[in-house]
Order: structure tokens, then sequence, then C-alpha cells
């Protein structure tokens, strides 16, 4: 069967969930009446089991992206195994959280960037589900879900999450970090935070028709601000603080976007792939 009829038929069953989440752990005890799931899907079995519950009426599949015991380096999380299996369960709308570094003096640890735009940098991951015979061309020029940012970004406000509501995300390799004239490189671009794991989530996510916002959770200066005055080096206590409320702050804004994602959608973004194969 061709992948395309594949996707349509996955979009005729009865919708398990409909709002997915990636990210962190820390989002285990937030659901209500949960269940694990495992799946298997043609691109092998998703980084962890999908915990799939409700909140505030809202059926929402939840999928830690390191796995339960963060035992997957970015360079090995099977990502199109975890969109796929989200698109299995009918999820339409997915929210994704990352932690990452700011290249720019004004985006300060414990900042929120509603990421706009993304740079690739990663250079051994399959970052499509299309390999022929059939062909598709999508389209990247407004990559994330309109709909879905704003939302965040007036969430942020209410709630006083310090936040930017556009940012450049520039996604590397990993495992390891940059290097400083990687890092200068990078800021001296424009672009905003860097980070290991948010690519191919947004690209594979817009394959399958599925709307897509991206919340970076800043956690440290990258090492290419070195210098700056205003910049003090930071160390790993520090980072972990920051990490811990960046934690507890996406919990917070969670909480609040979810039960208002409206229903009917006024993006284009379930509509990509109509335009997209040749």
């Amino acid at each position: 069967m061709k992948l395309k009829n594949k996707i349509k038929k996955i979009k005729e069953k009865k919708k398990i969930a409909e709002i997915g989440v990636i990210g962190g752990s820390g989002f285990y005890k937030f659901l209500d009446q949960a269940r694990e799931i495992s799946i298997r899907t043609p691109f092998g079995q998703p980084s962890e089991k999908i915990l799939v519950g409700t909140y505030q009426g809202k059926k929402v599949a939840f999928l830690s992206r390191h796995g339960k015991n963060h035992h997957l380096p970015p360079h090995k999380i099977p990502y199109q195994a975890n969109i796929w299996a989200l698109k299995m369960l009918g999820v339409e709308r997915i929210i994704t959280s990352c932690t990452a570094g700011s290249l720019q003096s004004h985006i300060k640890p414990g900042d929120f960037v509603i990421t706009d735009h993304f740079v690739d940098r990663t250079k051994h991951r399959d970052d499509t589900f299309f390999h022929g015979p059939e062909v598709a061309h999508f389209s990247m020029a407004e990559p994330y879900c309109p709909t879905l940012r704003k939302l965040a970004a007036e969430c942020c406000k209410k709630i006083s999450i310090p936040y930017h509501k556009t940012g450049t995300i520039v996604v590397i390799e990993g495992p390891r970090f940059s290097t400083k004239p990687e890092s200068r490189w990078f800021s001296a671009q424009a672009w905003d935070v860097v980070n290991m794991t948010h690519y191919p989530e947004v690209v594979l996510a817009r394959e399958l028709d599925i709307c897509l916002v991206n919340i970076a959770l800043v956690t440290d200066w990258d090492v290419g601000l070195e210098g700056n005055p205003k910049i003090k080096p930071v160390t790993t206590q520090e980072i972990l603080g920051v990490f811990k409320q960046n934690v507890e702050n996406v919990k917070e804004l969670l909480s609040n976007i979810i039960p208002k994602i409206p229903k009917e959608k006024d993006c284009g973004c379930w509509q990509a792939s109509e335009s997209a194969f040749v």
C-alpha cells in the first residue's frame, strides 16, 4: 500500500488522542485516567510507550522523547516512529518542548522561545517519510502552526513566563556541544537558540498534516557568547536549577494551552499534503 493511502487510512480510524505532547518525563503525572500504550509503526517502535489520558476533557497522548530513563541520545531518537505513532493514535496537534542554549544576549536562561523558524545542521537523520516511488515536496516557509504559536504566546503572557514570541532554532547533530567558533557563527547569523533534538520532528509532523508548535526552554547561554560583559559563565548547578524551574513552568503552560486548543482548524497545516505530491 502506498504511504499516502496508509496516511489516509489512519485518518479514518477512531481517535484515541487528539493532542500530542513530546517532551521530558516530568509530564507523566499530569494526565487523568492515564494508561500506557505500546505501538509498533512501519518505522519501528517509538522512544517509549505512549501515555494516553485526558486533561480537562481533551484526549492527550504524551511521549517521552529520550525515553523514561533518558537512554536515547539525540542522534538515536526514532523520530519517524515517534511522529507516526502519534498519528496512529489520531493526534492532530503536537506541542513539543526542548531545552536550548541562548545565542543572543537578550535571551536569558529561564526564558521560553516560541520558535517560528529552524535551521537544520544535523547530519545523519532520516527526515522524511517519502523515499519513493511516491515523491512529495513540502513547503517549510512557515513550518509551525500559527494558531498554536499565537495561543502559546497568549498563555505565556497570562501566567507571566518570560517569553519571546518568535525565534530561530538551529539544531545540531549532537551529542557533542558546539565549539566556540561554531557558536559564534550561529550567533552572527542572528539565530536565537541552539538545540540537538527538535529536528526533524517539525518536518515529519508537516508531512503527516499535523499542526505543531515548539517551545524552546533556555537553560544557559551558549559558548559563543563568552566574553560578552553582560554574561557571566554559568555553573552546572545553575543550569540544573534553571532546568528544574523550566519543567515546572512548561507544565503550567501546558495546563493553560491544552484546554484552549480550538476544535476547528483555521490554519493550513492539516492540508499541507494536498499540494505536496508530484
